[in-house]
C-alpha cells in the first residue's frame, strides 16, 4: 500500500471513530528496508624475504594472505603462515620472479635480483681423457640417478629446515662448492657440495632435523654409501662415501644424531665426507648455511 492511500485509510478511520465515539486503531507503517552490509575487506596480500638471494644459497620469507606461490613459474612450498624457502642453483640467472596468489585471484609479483658469486675455477693445460663410460655403465647409472631423483622428489613432512644448521662431521673443509677445472677451454662439471677431511670411522651426525629418503646398500657406483635426508620445504642433505649407514629409510632423525661412519666408498681417493643440498633441482652450497669454521 503506498504511503498516499495509507494516510487516506487512516483520515477515513478517524473520521468514523469520532462518529461512533472511538478511537482508531493505529495502522503500522512498512518499516524501511536495512542499508546492505559493507563486503569484507580482502586480506592484505604481500611478499617479504628475510634476505638477499644468491647464486648457490638459500633464503626464507613470508607470503601473507597467499594461497600458492611460484618461482620463475614453478610452486613453491608454503608453510603455516605463509613461510616459505627458496633456492638458487650455482648457476642461476640474474634475475627470477617470484609472484603469490590470493584465493580470489589477486596477485602480486617481486622482481628478485640474484647476486652472482666467484667461483673457484682452475685451468689446466691438458686435454681431458677422452675415455667414456661404458653401455653397462651408463644402464647402471641410469637406475641409480632413477633411485636418487625418486628420494629426492619425496615431501615427508619436517621442521628441520627451521633450524639453524650444524656441521656434519669434524674436519678440514678439503672441497668447496662450485669449484671447477677447465681442461683446454673444455670444462669439467663443477664440485657440488663441501667435502671435509674426516678420518676413516669418524661420526658423521645430522645437521638438522630430518627424514630418511634414501639409505643404502647397495653403494652406488658415483656416491658409495650414501644418505639422503629431507628437511622439508623442498631442501635435502645427502651424505655420501660413507663407510657405514647407520639410519634406515622413512627413519626420523634429529639435529646431531649420528646417522653414519666416514668412509672411502664409490669414487672417492680417500676417506672424506662429501655432502651436497638441493631445494628442489637447485644445488645448493652447504657452507653458507653455517657459514666457516
Amino acid at each position: 500500500m503506498s504511503s498516499a492511500s495509507t494516510t487516506a485509510l487512516a483520515v477515513g478511520l478517524a473520521l468514523i471513530a469520532a462518529a461512533c465515539g472511538t478511537e482508531p486503531a493505529p495502522i503500522p507503517l512498512a518499516e524501511a528496508p536495512a542499508p546492505p552490509r559493507p563486503a569484507p575487506a580482502a586480506a592484505p596480500l604481500n611478499l617479504a624475504l628475510d634476505g638477499a638471494p644468491v647464486q648457490g644459497g638459500l633464503v626464507s620469507g613470508t607470503a601473507t594472505g597467499a594461497a600458492s606461490l611460484t618461482l620463475d613459474g614453478r610452486p613453491v612450498p608454503l608453510a603455516p603462515g605463509g613461510r616459505f624457502l627458496l633456492g638458487f642453483d650455482r648457476d642461476h640467472p640474474a634475475a627470477s620472479l617470484l609472484e603469490a596468489r590470493s584465493v580470489d585471484g589477486r596477485t602480486v609479483s617481486r622482481a628478485l635480483a640474484v647476486a652472482p658469486r666467484a667461483w673457484k675455477i682452475e685451468h689446466i693445460d691438458i686435454a681431458r681423457r677422452p675415455s667414456g663410460p661404458t653401455a653397462d655403465y651408463l644402464r647402471l647409472r641410469e637406475r641409480e640417478l632413477a633411485r636418487i631423483g625418486a628420494a629426492r622428489a619425496s615431501v615427508p613432512a619436517s621442521e628441520g629446515w627451521r633450524q639453524a644448521f650444524i656441521w656434519p662431521g669434524r674436519g678440514r673443509v678439503s672441497g668447496v662448492f662450485g669449484s671447477q677445472r677447465i681442461y683446454r677451454g673444455e670444462p669439467a662439471s663443477f664440485h657440488n657440495g663441501v667435502d671435509i677431511a674426516a678420518g676413516a670411522g669418524a661420526p658423521v651426525v645430522a645437521p638438522a632435523d630430518g627424514i630418511v629418503v634414501l639409505a643404502g646398500p647397495p653403494a652406488f657406483s658415483l656416491e658409495g654409501n650414501l644418505v639422503i635426508v629431507a628437511h622439508g620445504m623442498g631442501l635435502t642433505s645427502a651424505f655420501l662415501h660413507l663407510s657405514q649407514t647407520l639410519v634406515r629409510e622413512g627413519q626420523a632423525v634429529r639435529k646431531g644424531e649420528l646417522i653414519g661412519r666416514v668412509g672411502a666408498t664409490g669414487r672417492a681417493t680417500g676417506p672424506h665426507l662429501h655432502w651436497g643440498m638441493r631445494w628442489g633441482e637447485a644445488r645448493i652450497d652447504p657452507q653458507r648455511l653455517i657459514g666457516p669454521r
